[in-house]
């Protein structure tokens, strides 16, 4: 007789996560939730550009808890969503950032023509053409445009300078990171970063530059970024205090 062979017992497969929208004194927000058998507390973050949270909580915690810890931090999501909007004042005498400078939106009364920046007694100006109602996209795609313009050129010159070669460079609308650098050279930068100023702009430029030669960032990478970009620190700390106002505008 053969003997009896033991299987393994199948590993279960974790639990999808929970998801609902959480009414945040009249905004309502896409919430996930996720049990995790190792967590031993409950964590609440905001995604970047304000437009979602997530929670993690100790796995079996019954959902009277999670309520419970909803309430308690409302006025803390109430404070901490108060520096989002998602209106971004794309609309005829709304603002738009370019390059770190206030630009007012004027919408030129035609329904063809450029998008293009002139200067007025009271400072720079988006003329915007085209249906009204497409104002958001048509920012969008000048900004994108002018995104390109400035990292190609950045992005050569630091390239050059550590005699790496860029494969490609593409312009993306991530909102977990900045950039990315791949192992072949491919460089992709958030277009929304040309809304920062030109010194934020060129350390992303140096920072997926330096990649092409310290694919980690361990001290090696920051020595070297540091090299292309000495004001690398001051960009650092303006993209991590309005970063998350650049991701929320909604041109959509």
């Amino acid at each position: 007789m053969f003997p009896l062979l033991k299987t393994r017992p199948k590993a279960r497969k974790p639990a999808p996560p929970e998801t609902r929208t959480l009414d945040v004194a009249g905004r309502l927000m896409p919430l996930t939730i996720k049990h995790h058998e190792q967590a031993t507390r409950i964590t609440l973050r905001i995604e970047p550009g304000g437009r979602a949270l997530k929670m993690t909580v100790p796995k079996g915690l019954a959902p009277r808890e999670v309520n419970a810890f909803l309430d308690r931090h409302q006025g803390w999501l109430l404070t901490k969503l108060a520096k989002f909007s998602t209106d971004g004042g794309l609309r005829d005498g709304g603002r738009i950032l370019l390059r770190g400078v206030s630009h007012r939106i004027e919408h030129s009364g035609s329904l063809r023509g450029l998008t293009e920046v002139v200067l007025a007694e009271n400072g720079p100006v988006l003329r915007v053409s085209g249906m009204p109602e497409h104002m958001g996209r048509r920012v969008a795609a000048f900004l994108k445009k002018e995104a390109r313009t400035d990292l190609e050129k950045l992005a050569a010159m630091h390239a050059a300078t550590i005699r790496a070669q860029i494969r490609s460079i593409s312009m993306k609308d991530t909102r977990s990171r900045w950039g990315s650098c791949s192992s072949e050279g491919n460089l992709s930068f958030s277009w929304r970063i040309v809304m920062a100023p030109p010194a934020v702009i060129d350390y992303l430029a140096a920072h997926e530059v330096a990649h092409l030669k310290e694919m980690n960032h361990g001290p090696h990478f920051w020595a070297l970024c540091r090299k292309l970009c000495p004001g690398m620190e001051e960009a650092k700390a303006w993209l991590k205090r309005h970063g998350s106002q650049l991701h929320a505008i909604d041109f959509d």
